[in-house]
């Protein structure tokens, strides 16, 4: 089956997807574009269809919609409307041109999901905390674009655990952490940053938020509430759960499977349930390849379902 993951680059250790190009650390854009498979255009062409008459064929174009295409490979990528604004690979990796030669962000990974329908770049804020036992987590700045209308550009701010590199959205209050801005509007980079300039400070409520959770002690059965609301149906009798062996697998990595369960952070409290759910999701639900996974995890249904999880996390720790 062919990856979803065409091409990639990662500093540090290998990604948990498995992945990738290794690059040494604090490498020029321009390395990260050649190594990445982001070091292509975005071009446009009308669309063009055949009309068979009594005087022949004849070539008609259709002047609402375009086709976007690979500079490289020449290969298509989406009919989109004349209004779609694009945002080309190059842009991605610019962003973060100021952030990583002064800001103290550090590119982390970046690279191509369906072959060139989306596009990513994941940098290291250099913001962290540690959790009770050592539990490390922190903050990264994702930017994601596509070509395909499937998603906005979207930089938003993500959490990642270090023992386990369970991924989250932070998400604080009624704050998503994210900036999108659709495609029929222009990209502006610089208004973007001056945005997440605000979504900066929501660290230092996530940290709150989070050892809230760790210090928030969680019995069996608001465990098992807890992953009924979030994976199952709560109006549905727990014997009768359609989705039981999700609902048994994910109790088995809160209850010691899991990684990381082991530490103080996560041992039966309402932190270690929700990274249950978060590796769950990132790592072992069945998923057609890892790199489908990927997708999920970071924009698609996945993502929703660990929303979901964070939210449920907090109510227990109200």
């Amino acid at each position: 089956m062919a990856h979803l993951v065409e091409t990639m680059a990662y500093v540090g250790t290998t990604p948990w997807h498995g992945l990738g190009n290794a690059l040494t650390p604090h490498q020029p854009l321009e390395i990260w574009a050649n190594q990445a498979g982001l070091n292509w255009e975005i071009r446009e062409a009308p669309v063009l269809f055949n009309v068979s008459d009594e005087g022949g064929l004849h070539v008609k174009a259709n002047a609402d919609a375009k086709v976007l295409f690979r500079s490289d490979n020449h290969s298509p990528l989406s009919v989109v409307s004349n209004r779609y604004k694009v945002v080309q690979p190059a842009d991605v990796l610019e962003f973060y041109r100021d952030l990583t030669e002064a800001g103290g962000f550090e590119l982390e990974t970046a690279g191509v999901l369906k072959a060139g329908r989306k596009i990513w770049a994941l940098a290291k804020t250099g913001q962290g905390t540690a959790l009770r036992g050592g539990d490390q987590v922190g903050a990264y700045l994702l930017l994601a674009t596509s070509c395909d209308g499937t998603l906005c550009t979207t930089a938003q701010f993500t959490s990642v655990r270090v023992v386990c590199n369970n991924t989250l959205q932070l998400a604080v209050g009624h704050a998503s952490g994210a900036v999108k801005v659709p495609h029929s509007t222009t990209f502006d980079p610089k208004l973007v940053k001056e945005e997440l300039g605000l979504g900066l400070s929501a660290w230092d409520r996530f940290v709150v938020e989070m050892r809230q959770l760790a210090d928030r002690p969680v019995h069996k059965f608001e465990a098992m509430n807890f992953l009924v609301n979030v994976l199952g149906d709560p109006e549905v009798p727990l014997a009768d759960q359609p989705n039981q062996k999700a609902l048994q697998n994910v109790y088995a990595l809160y209850s010691g499977k899991g990684m990381g369960a082991d530490l103080p952070s996560a041992q039966n409290t309402a932190w270690g349930l929700l990274n249950a759910v978060t590796q769950f999701v990132d790592h072992d639900r069945r998923a057609k390849s890892r790199d489908h996974r990927i997708d999920s995890a970071w924009f698609g249904q996945g993502a929703t379902l660990k929303a979901k999880a964070w939210q449920e996390a907090l109510k227990l720790a109200a």
